[in-house]
C-alpha cells in the first residue's frame, strides 16, 4: 500500500529518522559517538561508536535492550518538557562526555544511566526523580543533573548520590529558564569546572512572570495546565548564577542585572576563569565578562552595543594562551574577533565555531547565503575552505578528526563523511528512509535586493504548455532561514507543487546569512517589509517564467511567522494574494514573549504604535479573501488566543473566514493521520477558493 508524503513526512519526522546526530569525536579522534535511529521510521535513538581506524560502528546503547519490551514511560515532567521543547525522537535523545571520552551519561525514561565507553558497560544509576541534562565531569568523576527543582550530584559508578543545592521557594536550580532556551539558543542551566571540583549554576525564580492557562476544550473534565508566560512588556523571570564546590559552599556571581537583565552565554575553559555574556532588556548593549569564581566578582572583557539589538552568536570562550575568542557584528558582518580585534575575512558570515585550536578556528560560514560551508580560520587572517559547492554543510571535531555532514541541492541524502588531516577515511552510515522523489528547485534572486527565491513546478511540468496557480510557501521572519542549497528543503514545496501549483519560496530581508544590516532592516517594521519582498519575490517569478504563472491566482500558506505573514498577505493585498491559510499565526505581538519580540519592536508599553501597526487585529475589516487558520488547542508558544481573538475581531467585522481548531496539538503535529488529513484540507481549501 503506498504511503502518502504527508504521512511518509510524519512518519518519518521529516525523514530526519536514521541520520546521526549529536555527534561527538573523543580528543584522540580514534572514535565519533553519535545518536542514531536503527531505522528511518524507528523513533528511538541508540547510542552508536564509529572506530575511526576500522570504520566500524557498533552499538553502545540499545533502549530497547535497557528497558525491555514496556519500552520507554515518560513521567509528567518529561513528556511536558519534550513537548515544550517540541522534541519529537524517543530513547536516548543527548549525551554527554568526560574530556578523554572515558565516560558517558544520558537520561532515558526519566531514569539516570552511565556508559564506560571502551568497554560499552551500562549501568543504571540510582538518580531521584525525573532526571534533566545529566553531564558529567570532565575527569569522569561526578555527573551533575537536575530534577524536582534542586541540583543533584553522584558518581559514575553510582556511588554518593545527593543533593548539591535545593530550592528553597520557587526556585530553580541548574536548569534554562523558558527564555533561554526558547529564544536565546541557551539550553544548559549548569557548567563544570575544566577540574570537575565546582560548577556553574543558574538559579532562575519565575514568580514574578504572569501565569496563563492552557485549556483542553476537548476534554472539559481536566483542569486547565498553568503556565508562566512572559509575554512582551511582563516582566521575566529573576535569573542569578552561582559558584557551587563540590561540597555545596557556594557564592553568587555579580553584574549589573538591573542593567543586564538577561544571561545569554556561559564558557568555562582549560585555559582561565570562566567567561559569560550578559544581554540588556532591550538588547541594545551587552557585556562579556570574566568571573572571577571566588570571590563572585566580575570583570569587563568587551563592551558591545548596536542602535538596532546586539545578536547574541557563539558563546565567547578563552582560547590557548587566555585569548578570548568571540563572535561580533562589525561592518555589516558577523566575524571571528580575538582579543577584541576581528580576523576572519568581512566576506565570510560566521554561522558557529566548530572548534578552537592553537592555530586557527574551524567554523561554519557563508559566502553565498544559500550555502553553508566548513572553514579553516586562522588567527593570522587567512581562511581556507573546507567544503565547496552548492550545499549545506555543518561539522564537530575532535583531535585531528573532523566529522563533515552535507546536504545538497543534488540529493535528498545527507551524507557524514569522516576526515583524518584533511583526508576522507570514512563515513557514518545514514539509515534515513530515502524520499519518495528528488525536488526539481530553480533559485533566482529576485528584485534589487537580490532576494534568495526558490521556484519549484509540479514534476513532469513542461515550461510554456499552461500557467498554474502561484502557491507562496515562505517563513519570511527573522532567526531562520527556508532557500538553502539543500533538496531535503524542498521535499514540502515540492508535494505541494505535484498538488498543481508553482510554489515559491523567498527568504527576505531580516533572515539570517547576508549580514547584519540585512537582519537590521525589518527593526520595528515586521508587517511592512516582510510582506513587501514577498510581493517583490512574486513579480520576479511571473517576470522569469511568463508562460507558466497565472498570478491572477495567488495563494500563500505558512506556518508560526510564515502563519503571521499569509494572514497578514490577504489581509493587507488582497490585489496581489487570493486565498491564505495560516498556521499558528502571531496574530497580535503583544502576546508572545519578551526577548523575542522585544528585541524586533521594543517595550509595548512605550511604543505602543509599533505594535498597533504589526498586528494582525486591526485589520480585520480589510479582510475579503478567503482565509483558513489552524491552530493546536495545546500551543504554548504561539498560544490559541492569537487565533482566537484575530477570529472574533472578523467576526465583529463581518468577514467571513474558516478556523480549524487541533485539539490535544501543540504548536506542530507529528502525528501521521492529523498531519496528512490536515495538508490534504489546506489543499482543498487553496484550490477551491483559487479555481486550480
Amino acid at each position: 500500500m503506498t504511503v502518502s508524503y504527508p504521512r511518509l513526512s510524519a512518519r518519518t519526522l521529516r525523514f530526519t529518522l536514521g541520520i546521526p546526530r549529536s555527534i561527538w569525536v573523543n580528543p584522540l579522534g580514534s572514535k565519533v559517538y553519535f545518536i542514531r535511529t536503527p531505522d528511518g521510521v524507528t523513533r528511538t535513538g541508540q547510542l552508536w561508536e564509529h572506530d575511526v581506524a576500522t570504520g566500524v560502528e557498533s552499538v553502545v546503547v540499545d533502549p530497547q535492550a535497557l528497558l525491555g519490551a514496556d519500552g520507554e514511560q515518560l513521567s509528567a515532567e518529561e513528556r511536558s518538557r519534550r513537548e515544550r521543547s517540541r522534541e519529537s525522537a524517543a530513547g536516548i535523545v543527548g549525551f554527554t562526555s568526560d574530556r578523554d571520552g572515558r565516560w558517558a551519561t544520558f537520561a532515558l525514561s526519566g531514569q539516570l544511566w552511565s556508559v564506560h565507553l571502551s568497554g560499552h558497560v551500562v549501568t543504571a544509576l540510582p538518580g531521584v526523580g525525573t532526571v534533566i541534562d545529566p553531564r558529567v565531569d570532565p575527569t569522569g568523576r561526578t555527573i551533575a543533573y537536575a530534577s524536582g527543582g534542586a541540583l543533584r550530584v553522584i558518581g559514575v559508578t553510582g556511588k554518593d548520590e545527593r543533593i548539591l543545592v535545593a530550592p528553597e521557594t520557587n526556585e530553580v536550580w541548574g536548569q534554562a529558564e523558558f527564555i533561554a532556551a526558547e529564544e536565546m539558543d541557551r539550553h544548559r542551566g549548569f557548567w563544570w569546572a575544566p577540574d570537575g571540583r565546582s560548577l556553574l549554576v543558574e538559579r532562575f525564580d519565575d514568580s514574578p512572570v504572569q501565569t496563563w492557562h492552557i485549556a483542553d476544550p476537548e476534554n472539559p473534565d481536566r483542569e486547565p495546565v498553568a503556565q508562566r508566560y512572559p509575554a512582551a512588556g511582563t516582566p521575566n523571570a529573576l535569573v542569578t548564577l552561582w559558584h557551587i564546590d563540590l561540597d555545596g559552599s557556594k557564592t553568587e556571581i555579580n553584574w549589573d542585572r538591573v542593567r543586564f537583565e538577561y544571561l545569554g552565554r556561559v564558557s568555562w575553559s582549560e585555559y582561565g576563569d570562566p567567561v559569560i555574556q550578559v544581554l540588556s532588556r532591550d538588547q541594545k548593549d551587552s557585556q562579556i565578562l570574566g568571573v572571577d569564581v571566588t570571590s563572585g566578582k566580575t570583570r569587563t572583557l568587551r563592551e558591545l552595543h548596536d542602535d538596532a539589538w546586539v545578536e547574541l552568536a557563539s558563546t565567547p570562550q578563552l582560547a590557548s594562551g587566555g585569548r578570548l575568542l568571540s563572535v561580533e557584528d562589525n561592518g555589516g558582518s558577523r566575524r571571528l574577533f580575538v582579543d577584541g580585534m576581528p580576523f576572519s575575512d568581512a566576506s565570510w558570515q560566521i554561522r558557529h565555531i566548530v572548534t578552537v585550536l592553537d592555530d586557527c578556528v574551524i567554523a561554519t560560514a557563508s559566502a553565498e547565503p544559500t550555502e553553508v560551508q566548513v572553514v579553516r580560520f586562522g588567527f593570522d587572517g587567512e581562511a581556507t575552505a573546507m567544503t565547496k559547492g552548492a550545499a549545506v554543510h555543518s561539522a564537530v571535531a575532535g583531535g585531528p578528526t573532523v566529522v563533515i555532514s552535507r546536504s545538497g541541492l543534488d540529493s535528498t541524502k545527507t551524507s557524514i563523511a569522516v576526515h583524518r588531516e584533511d583526508d576522507m577515511v570514512g563515513a557514518l552510515t545514514v539509515a534515513s528512509e530515502p524520499a519518495p522523489f528528488e525536488p526539481k528547485v530553480s533559485l533566482l534572486h529576485a528584485g534589487e535586493n537580490a532576494l534568495r527565491t526558490a521556484v519549484v513546478f509540479p514534476q513532469g511540468h513542461v515550461p510554456g504548455s499552461h500557467r498554474l496557480p502561484v502557491l507562496m510557501d515562505p517563513y519570511g521572519g527573522p532567526g531562520a532561514q527556508r532557500v538553502l542549497a539543500s533538496a531535503r528543503a524542498f521535499l514540502e514545496p515540492q508535494w505541494l507543487a505535484d498538488q498543481g501549483f508553482c510554489v515559491v519560496v523567498a527568504d527576505g530581508r531580516g533572515t539570517p546569512g547576508r549580514g547584519t544590516d540585512w537582519e537590521r532592516t525589518i527593526l520595528d517594521e515586521f508587517a511592512s517589509i516582510t510582506l513587501e519582498d514577498q510581493v517583490v519575490a512574486l513579480d520576479a517569478v511571473a517576470e522569469a517564467y511568463p508562460d507558466d504563472v497565472d498570478t491572477s491566482r495567488v495563494g500563500i500558506t505558512g506556518w508560526s511567522y510564515g502563519g503571521y505573514l499569509s494572514a497578514l498577505a490577504v489581509l493587507q493585498r488582497p490585489d496581489v494574494f487570493h486565498a491564505a491559510v495560516a498556521g499558528a499565526p502571531v496574530t497580535e505581538w503583544r502576546l508572545y514573549d519578551t526577548c523575542y519580540t522585544e528585541r524586533y519592536l521594543g517595550d509595548p508599553n512605550t511604543r505602543p504604535e509599533v505594535y498597533d501597526r504589526n498586528s494582525l487585529i486591526p485589520l480585520a475589516s480589510k479582510l475579503e479573501r478567503p482565509l483558513m487558520i489552524i491552530h493546536g488547542l495545546a500551543d504554548d508558544n504561539v498560544v490559541a488566543a492569537h487565533t482566537l481573538r484575530l477570529s472574533s475581531a472578523l467576526l465583529a467585522a463581518g468577514r467571513p473566514h474558516t478556523v480549524l481548531p487541533l485539539s490535544g496539538v501543540t504548536h506542530m503535529t507529528s502525528q501521521e493521520i492529523v498531519a496528512e488529513n490536515l495538508k490534504l484540507l489546506q489543499i482543498g481549501f487553496l484550490k477551491d477558493a483559487l479555481g486550480a
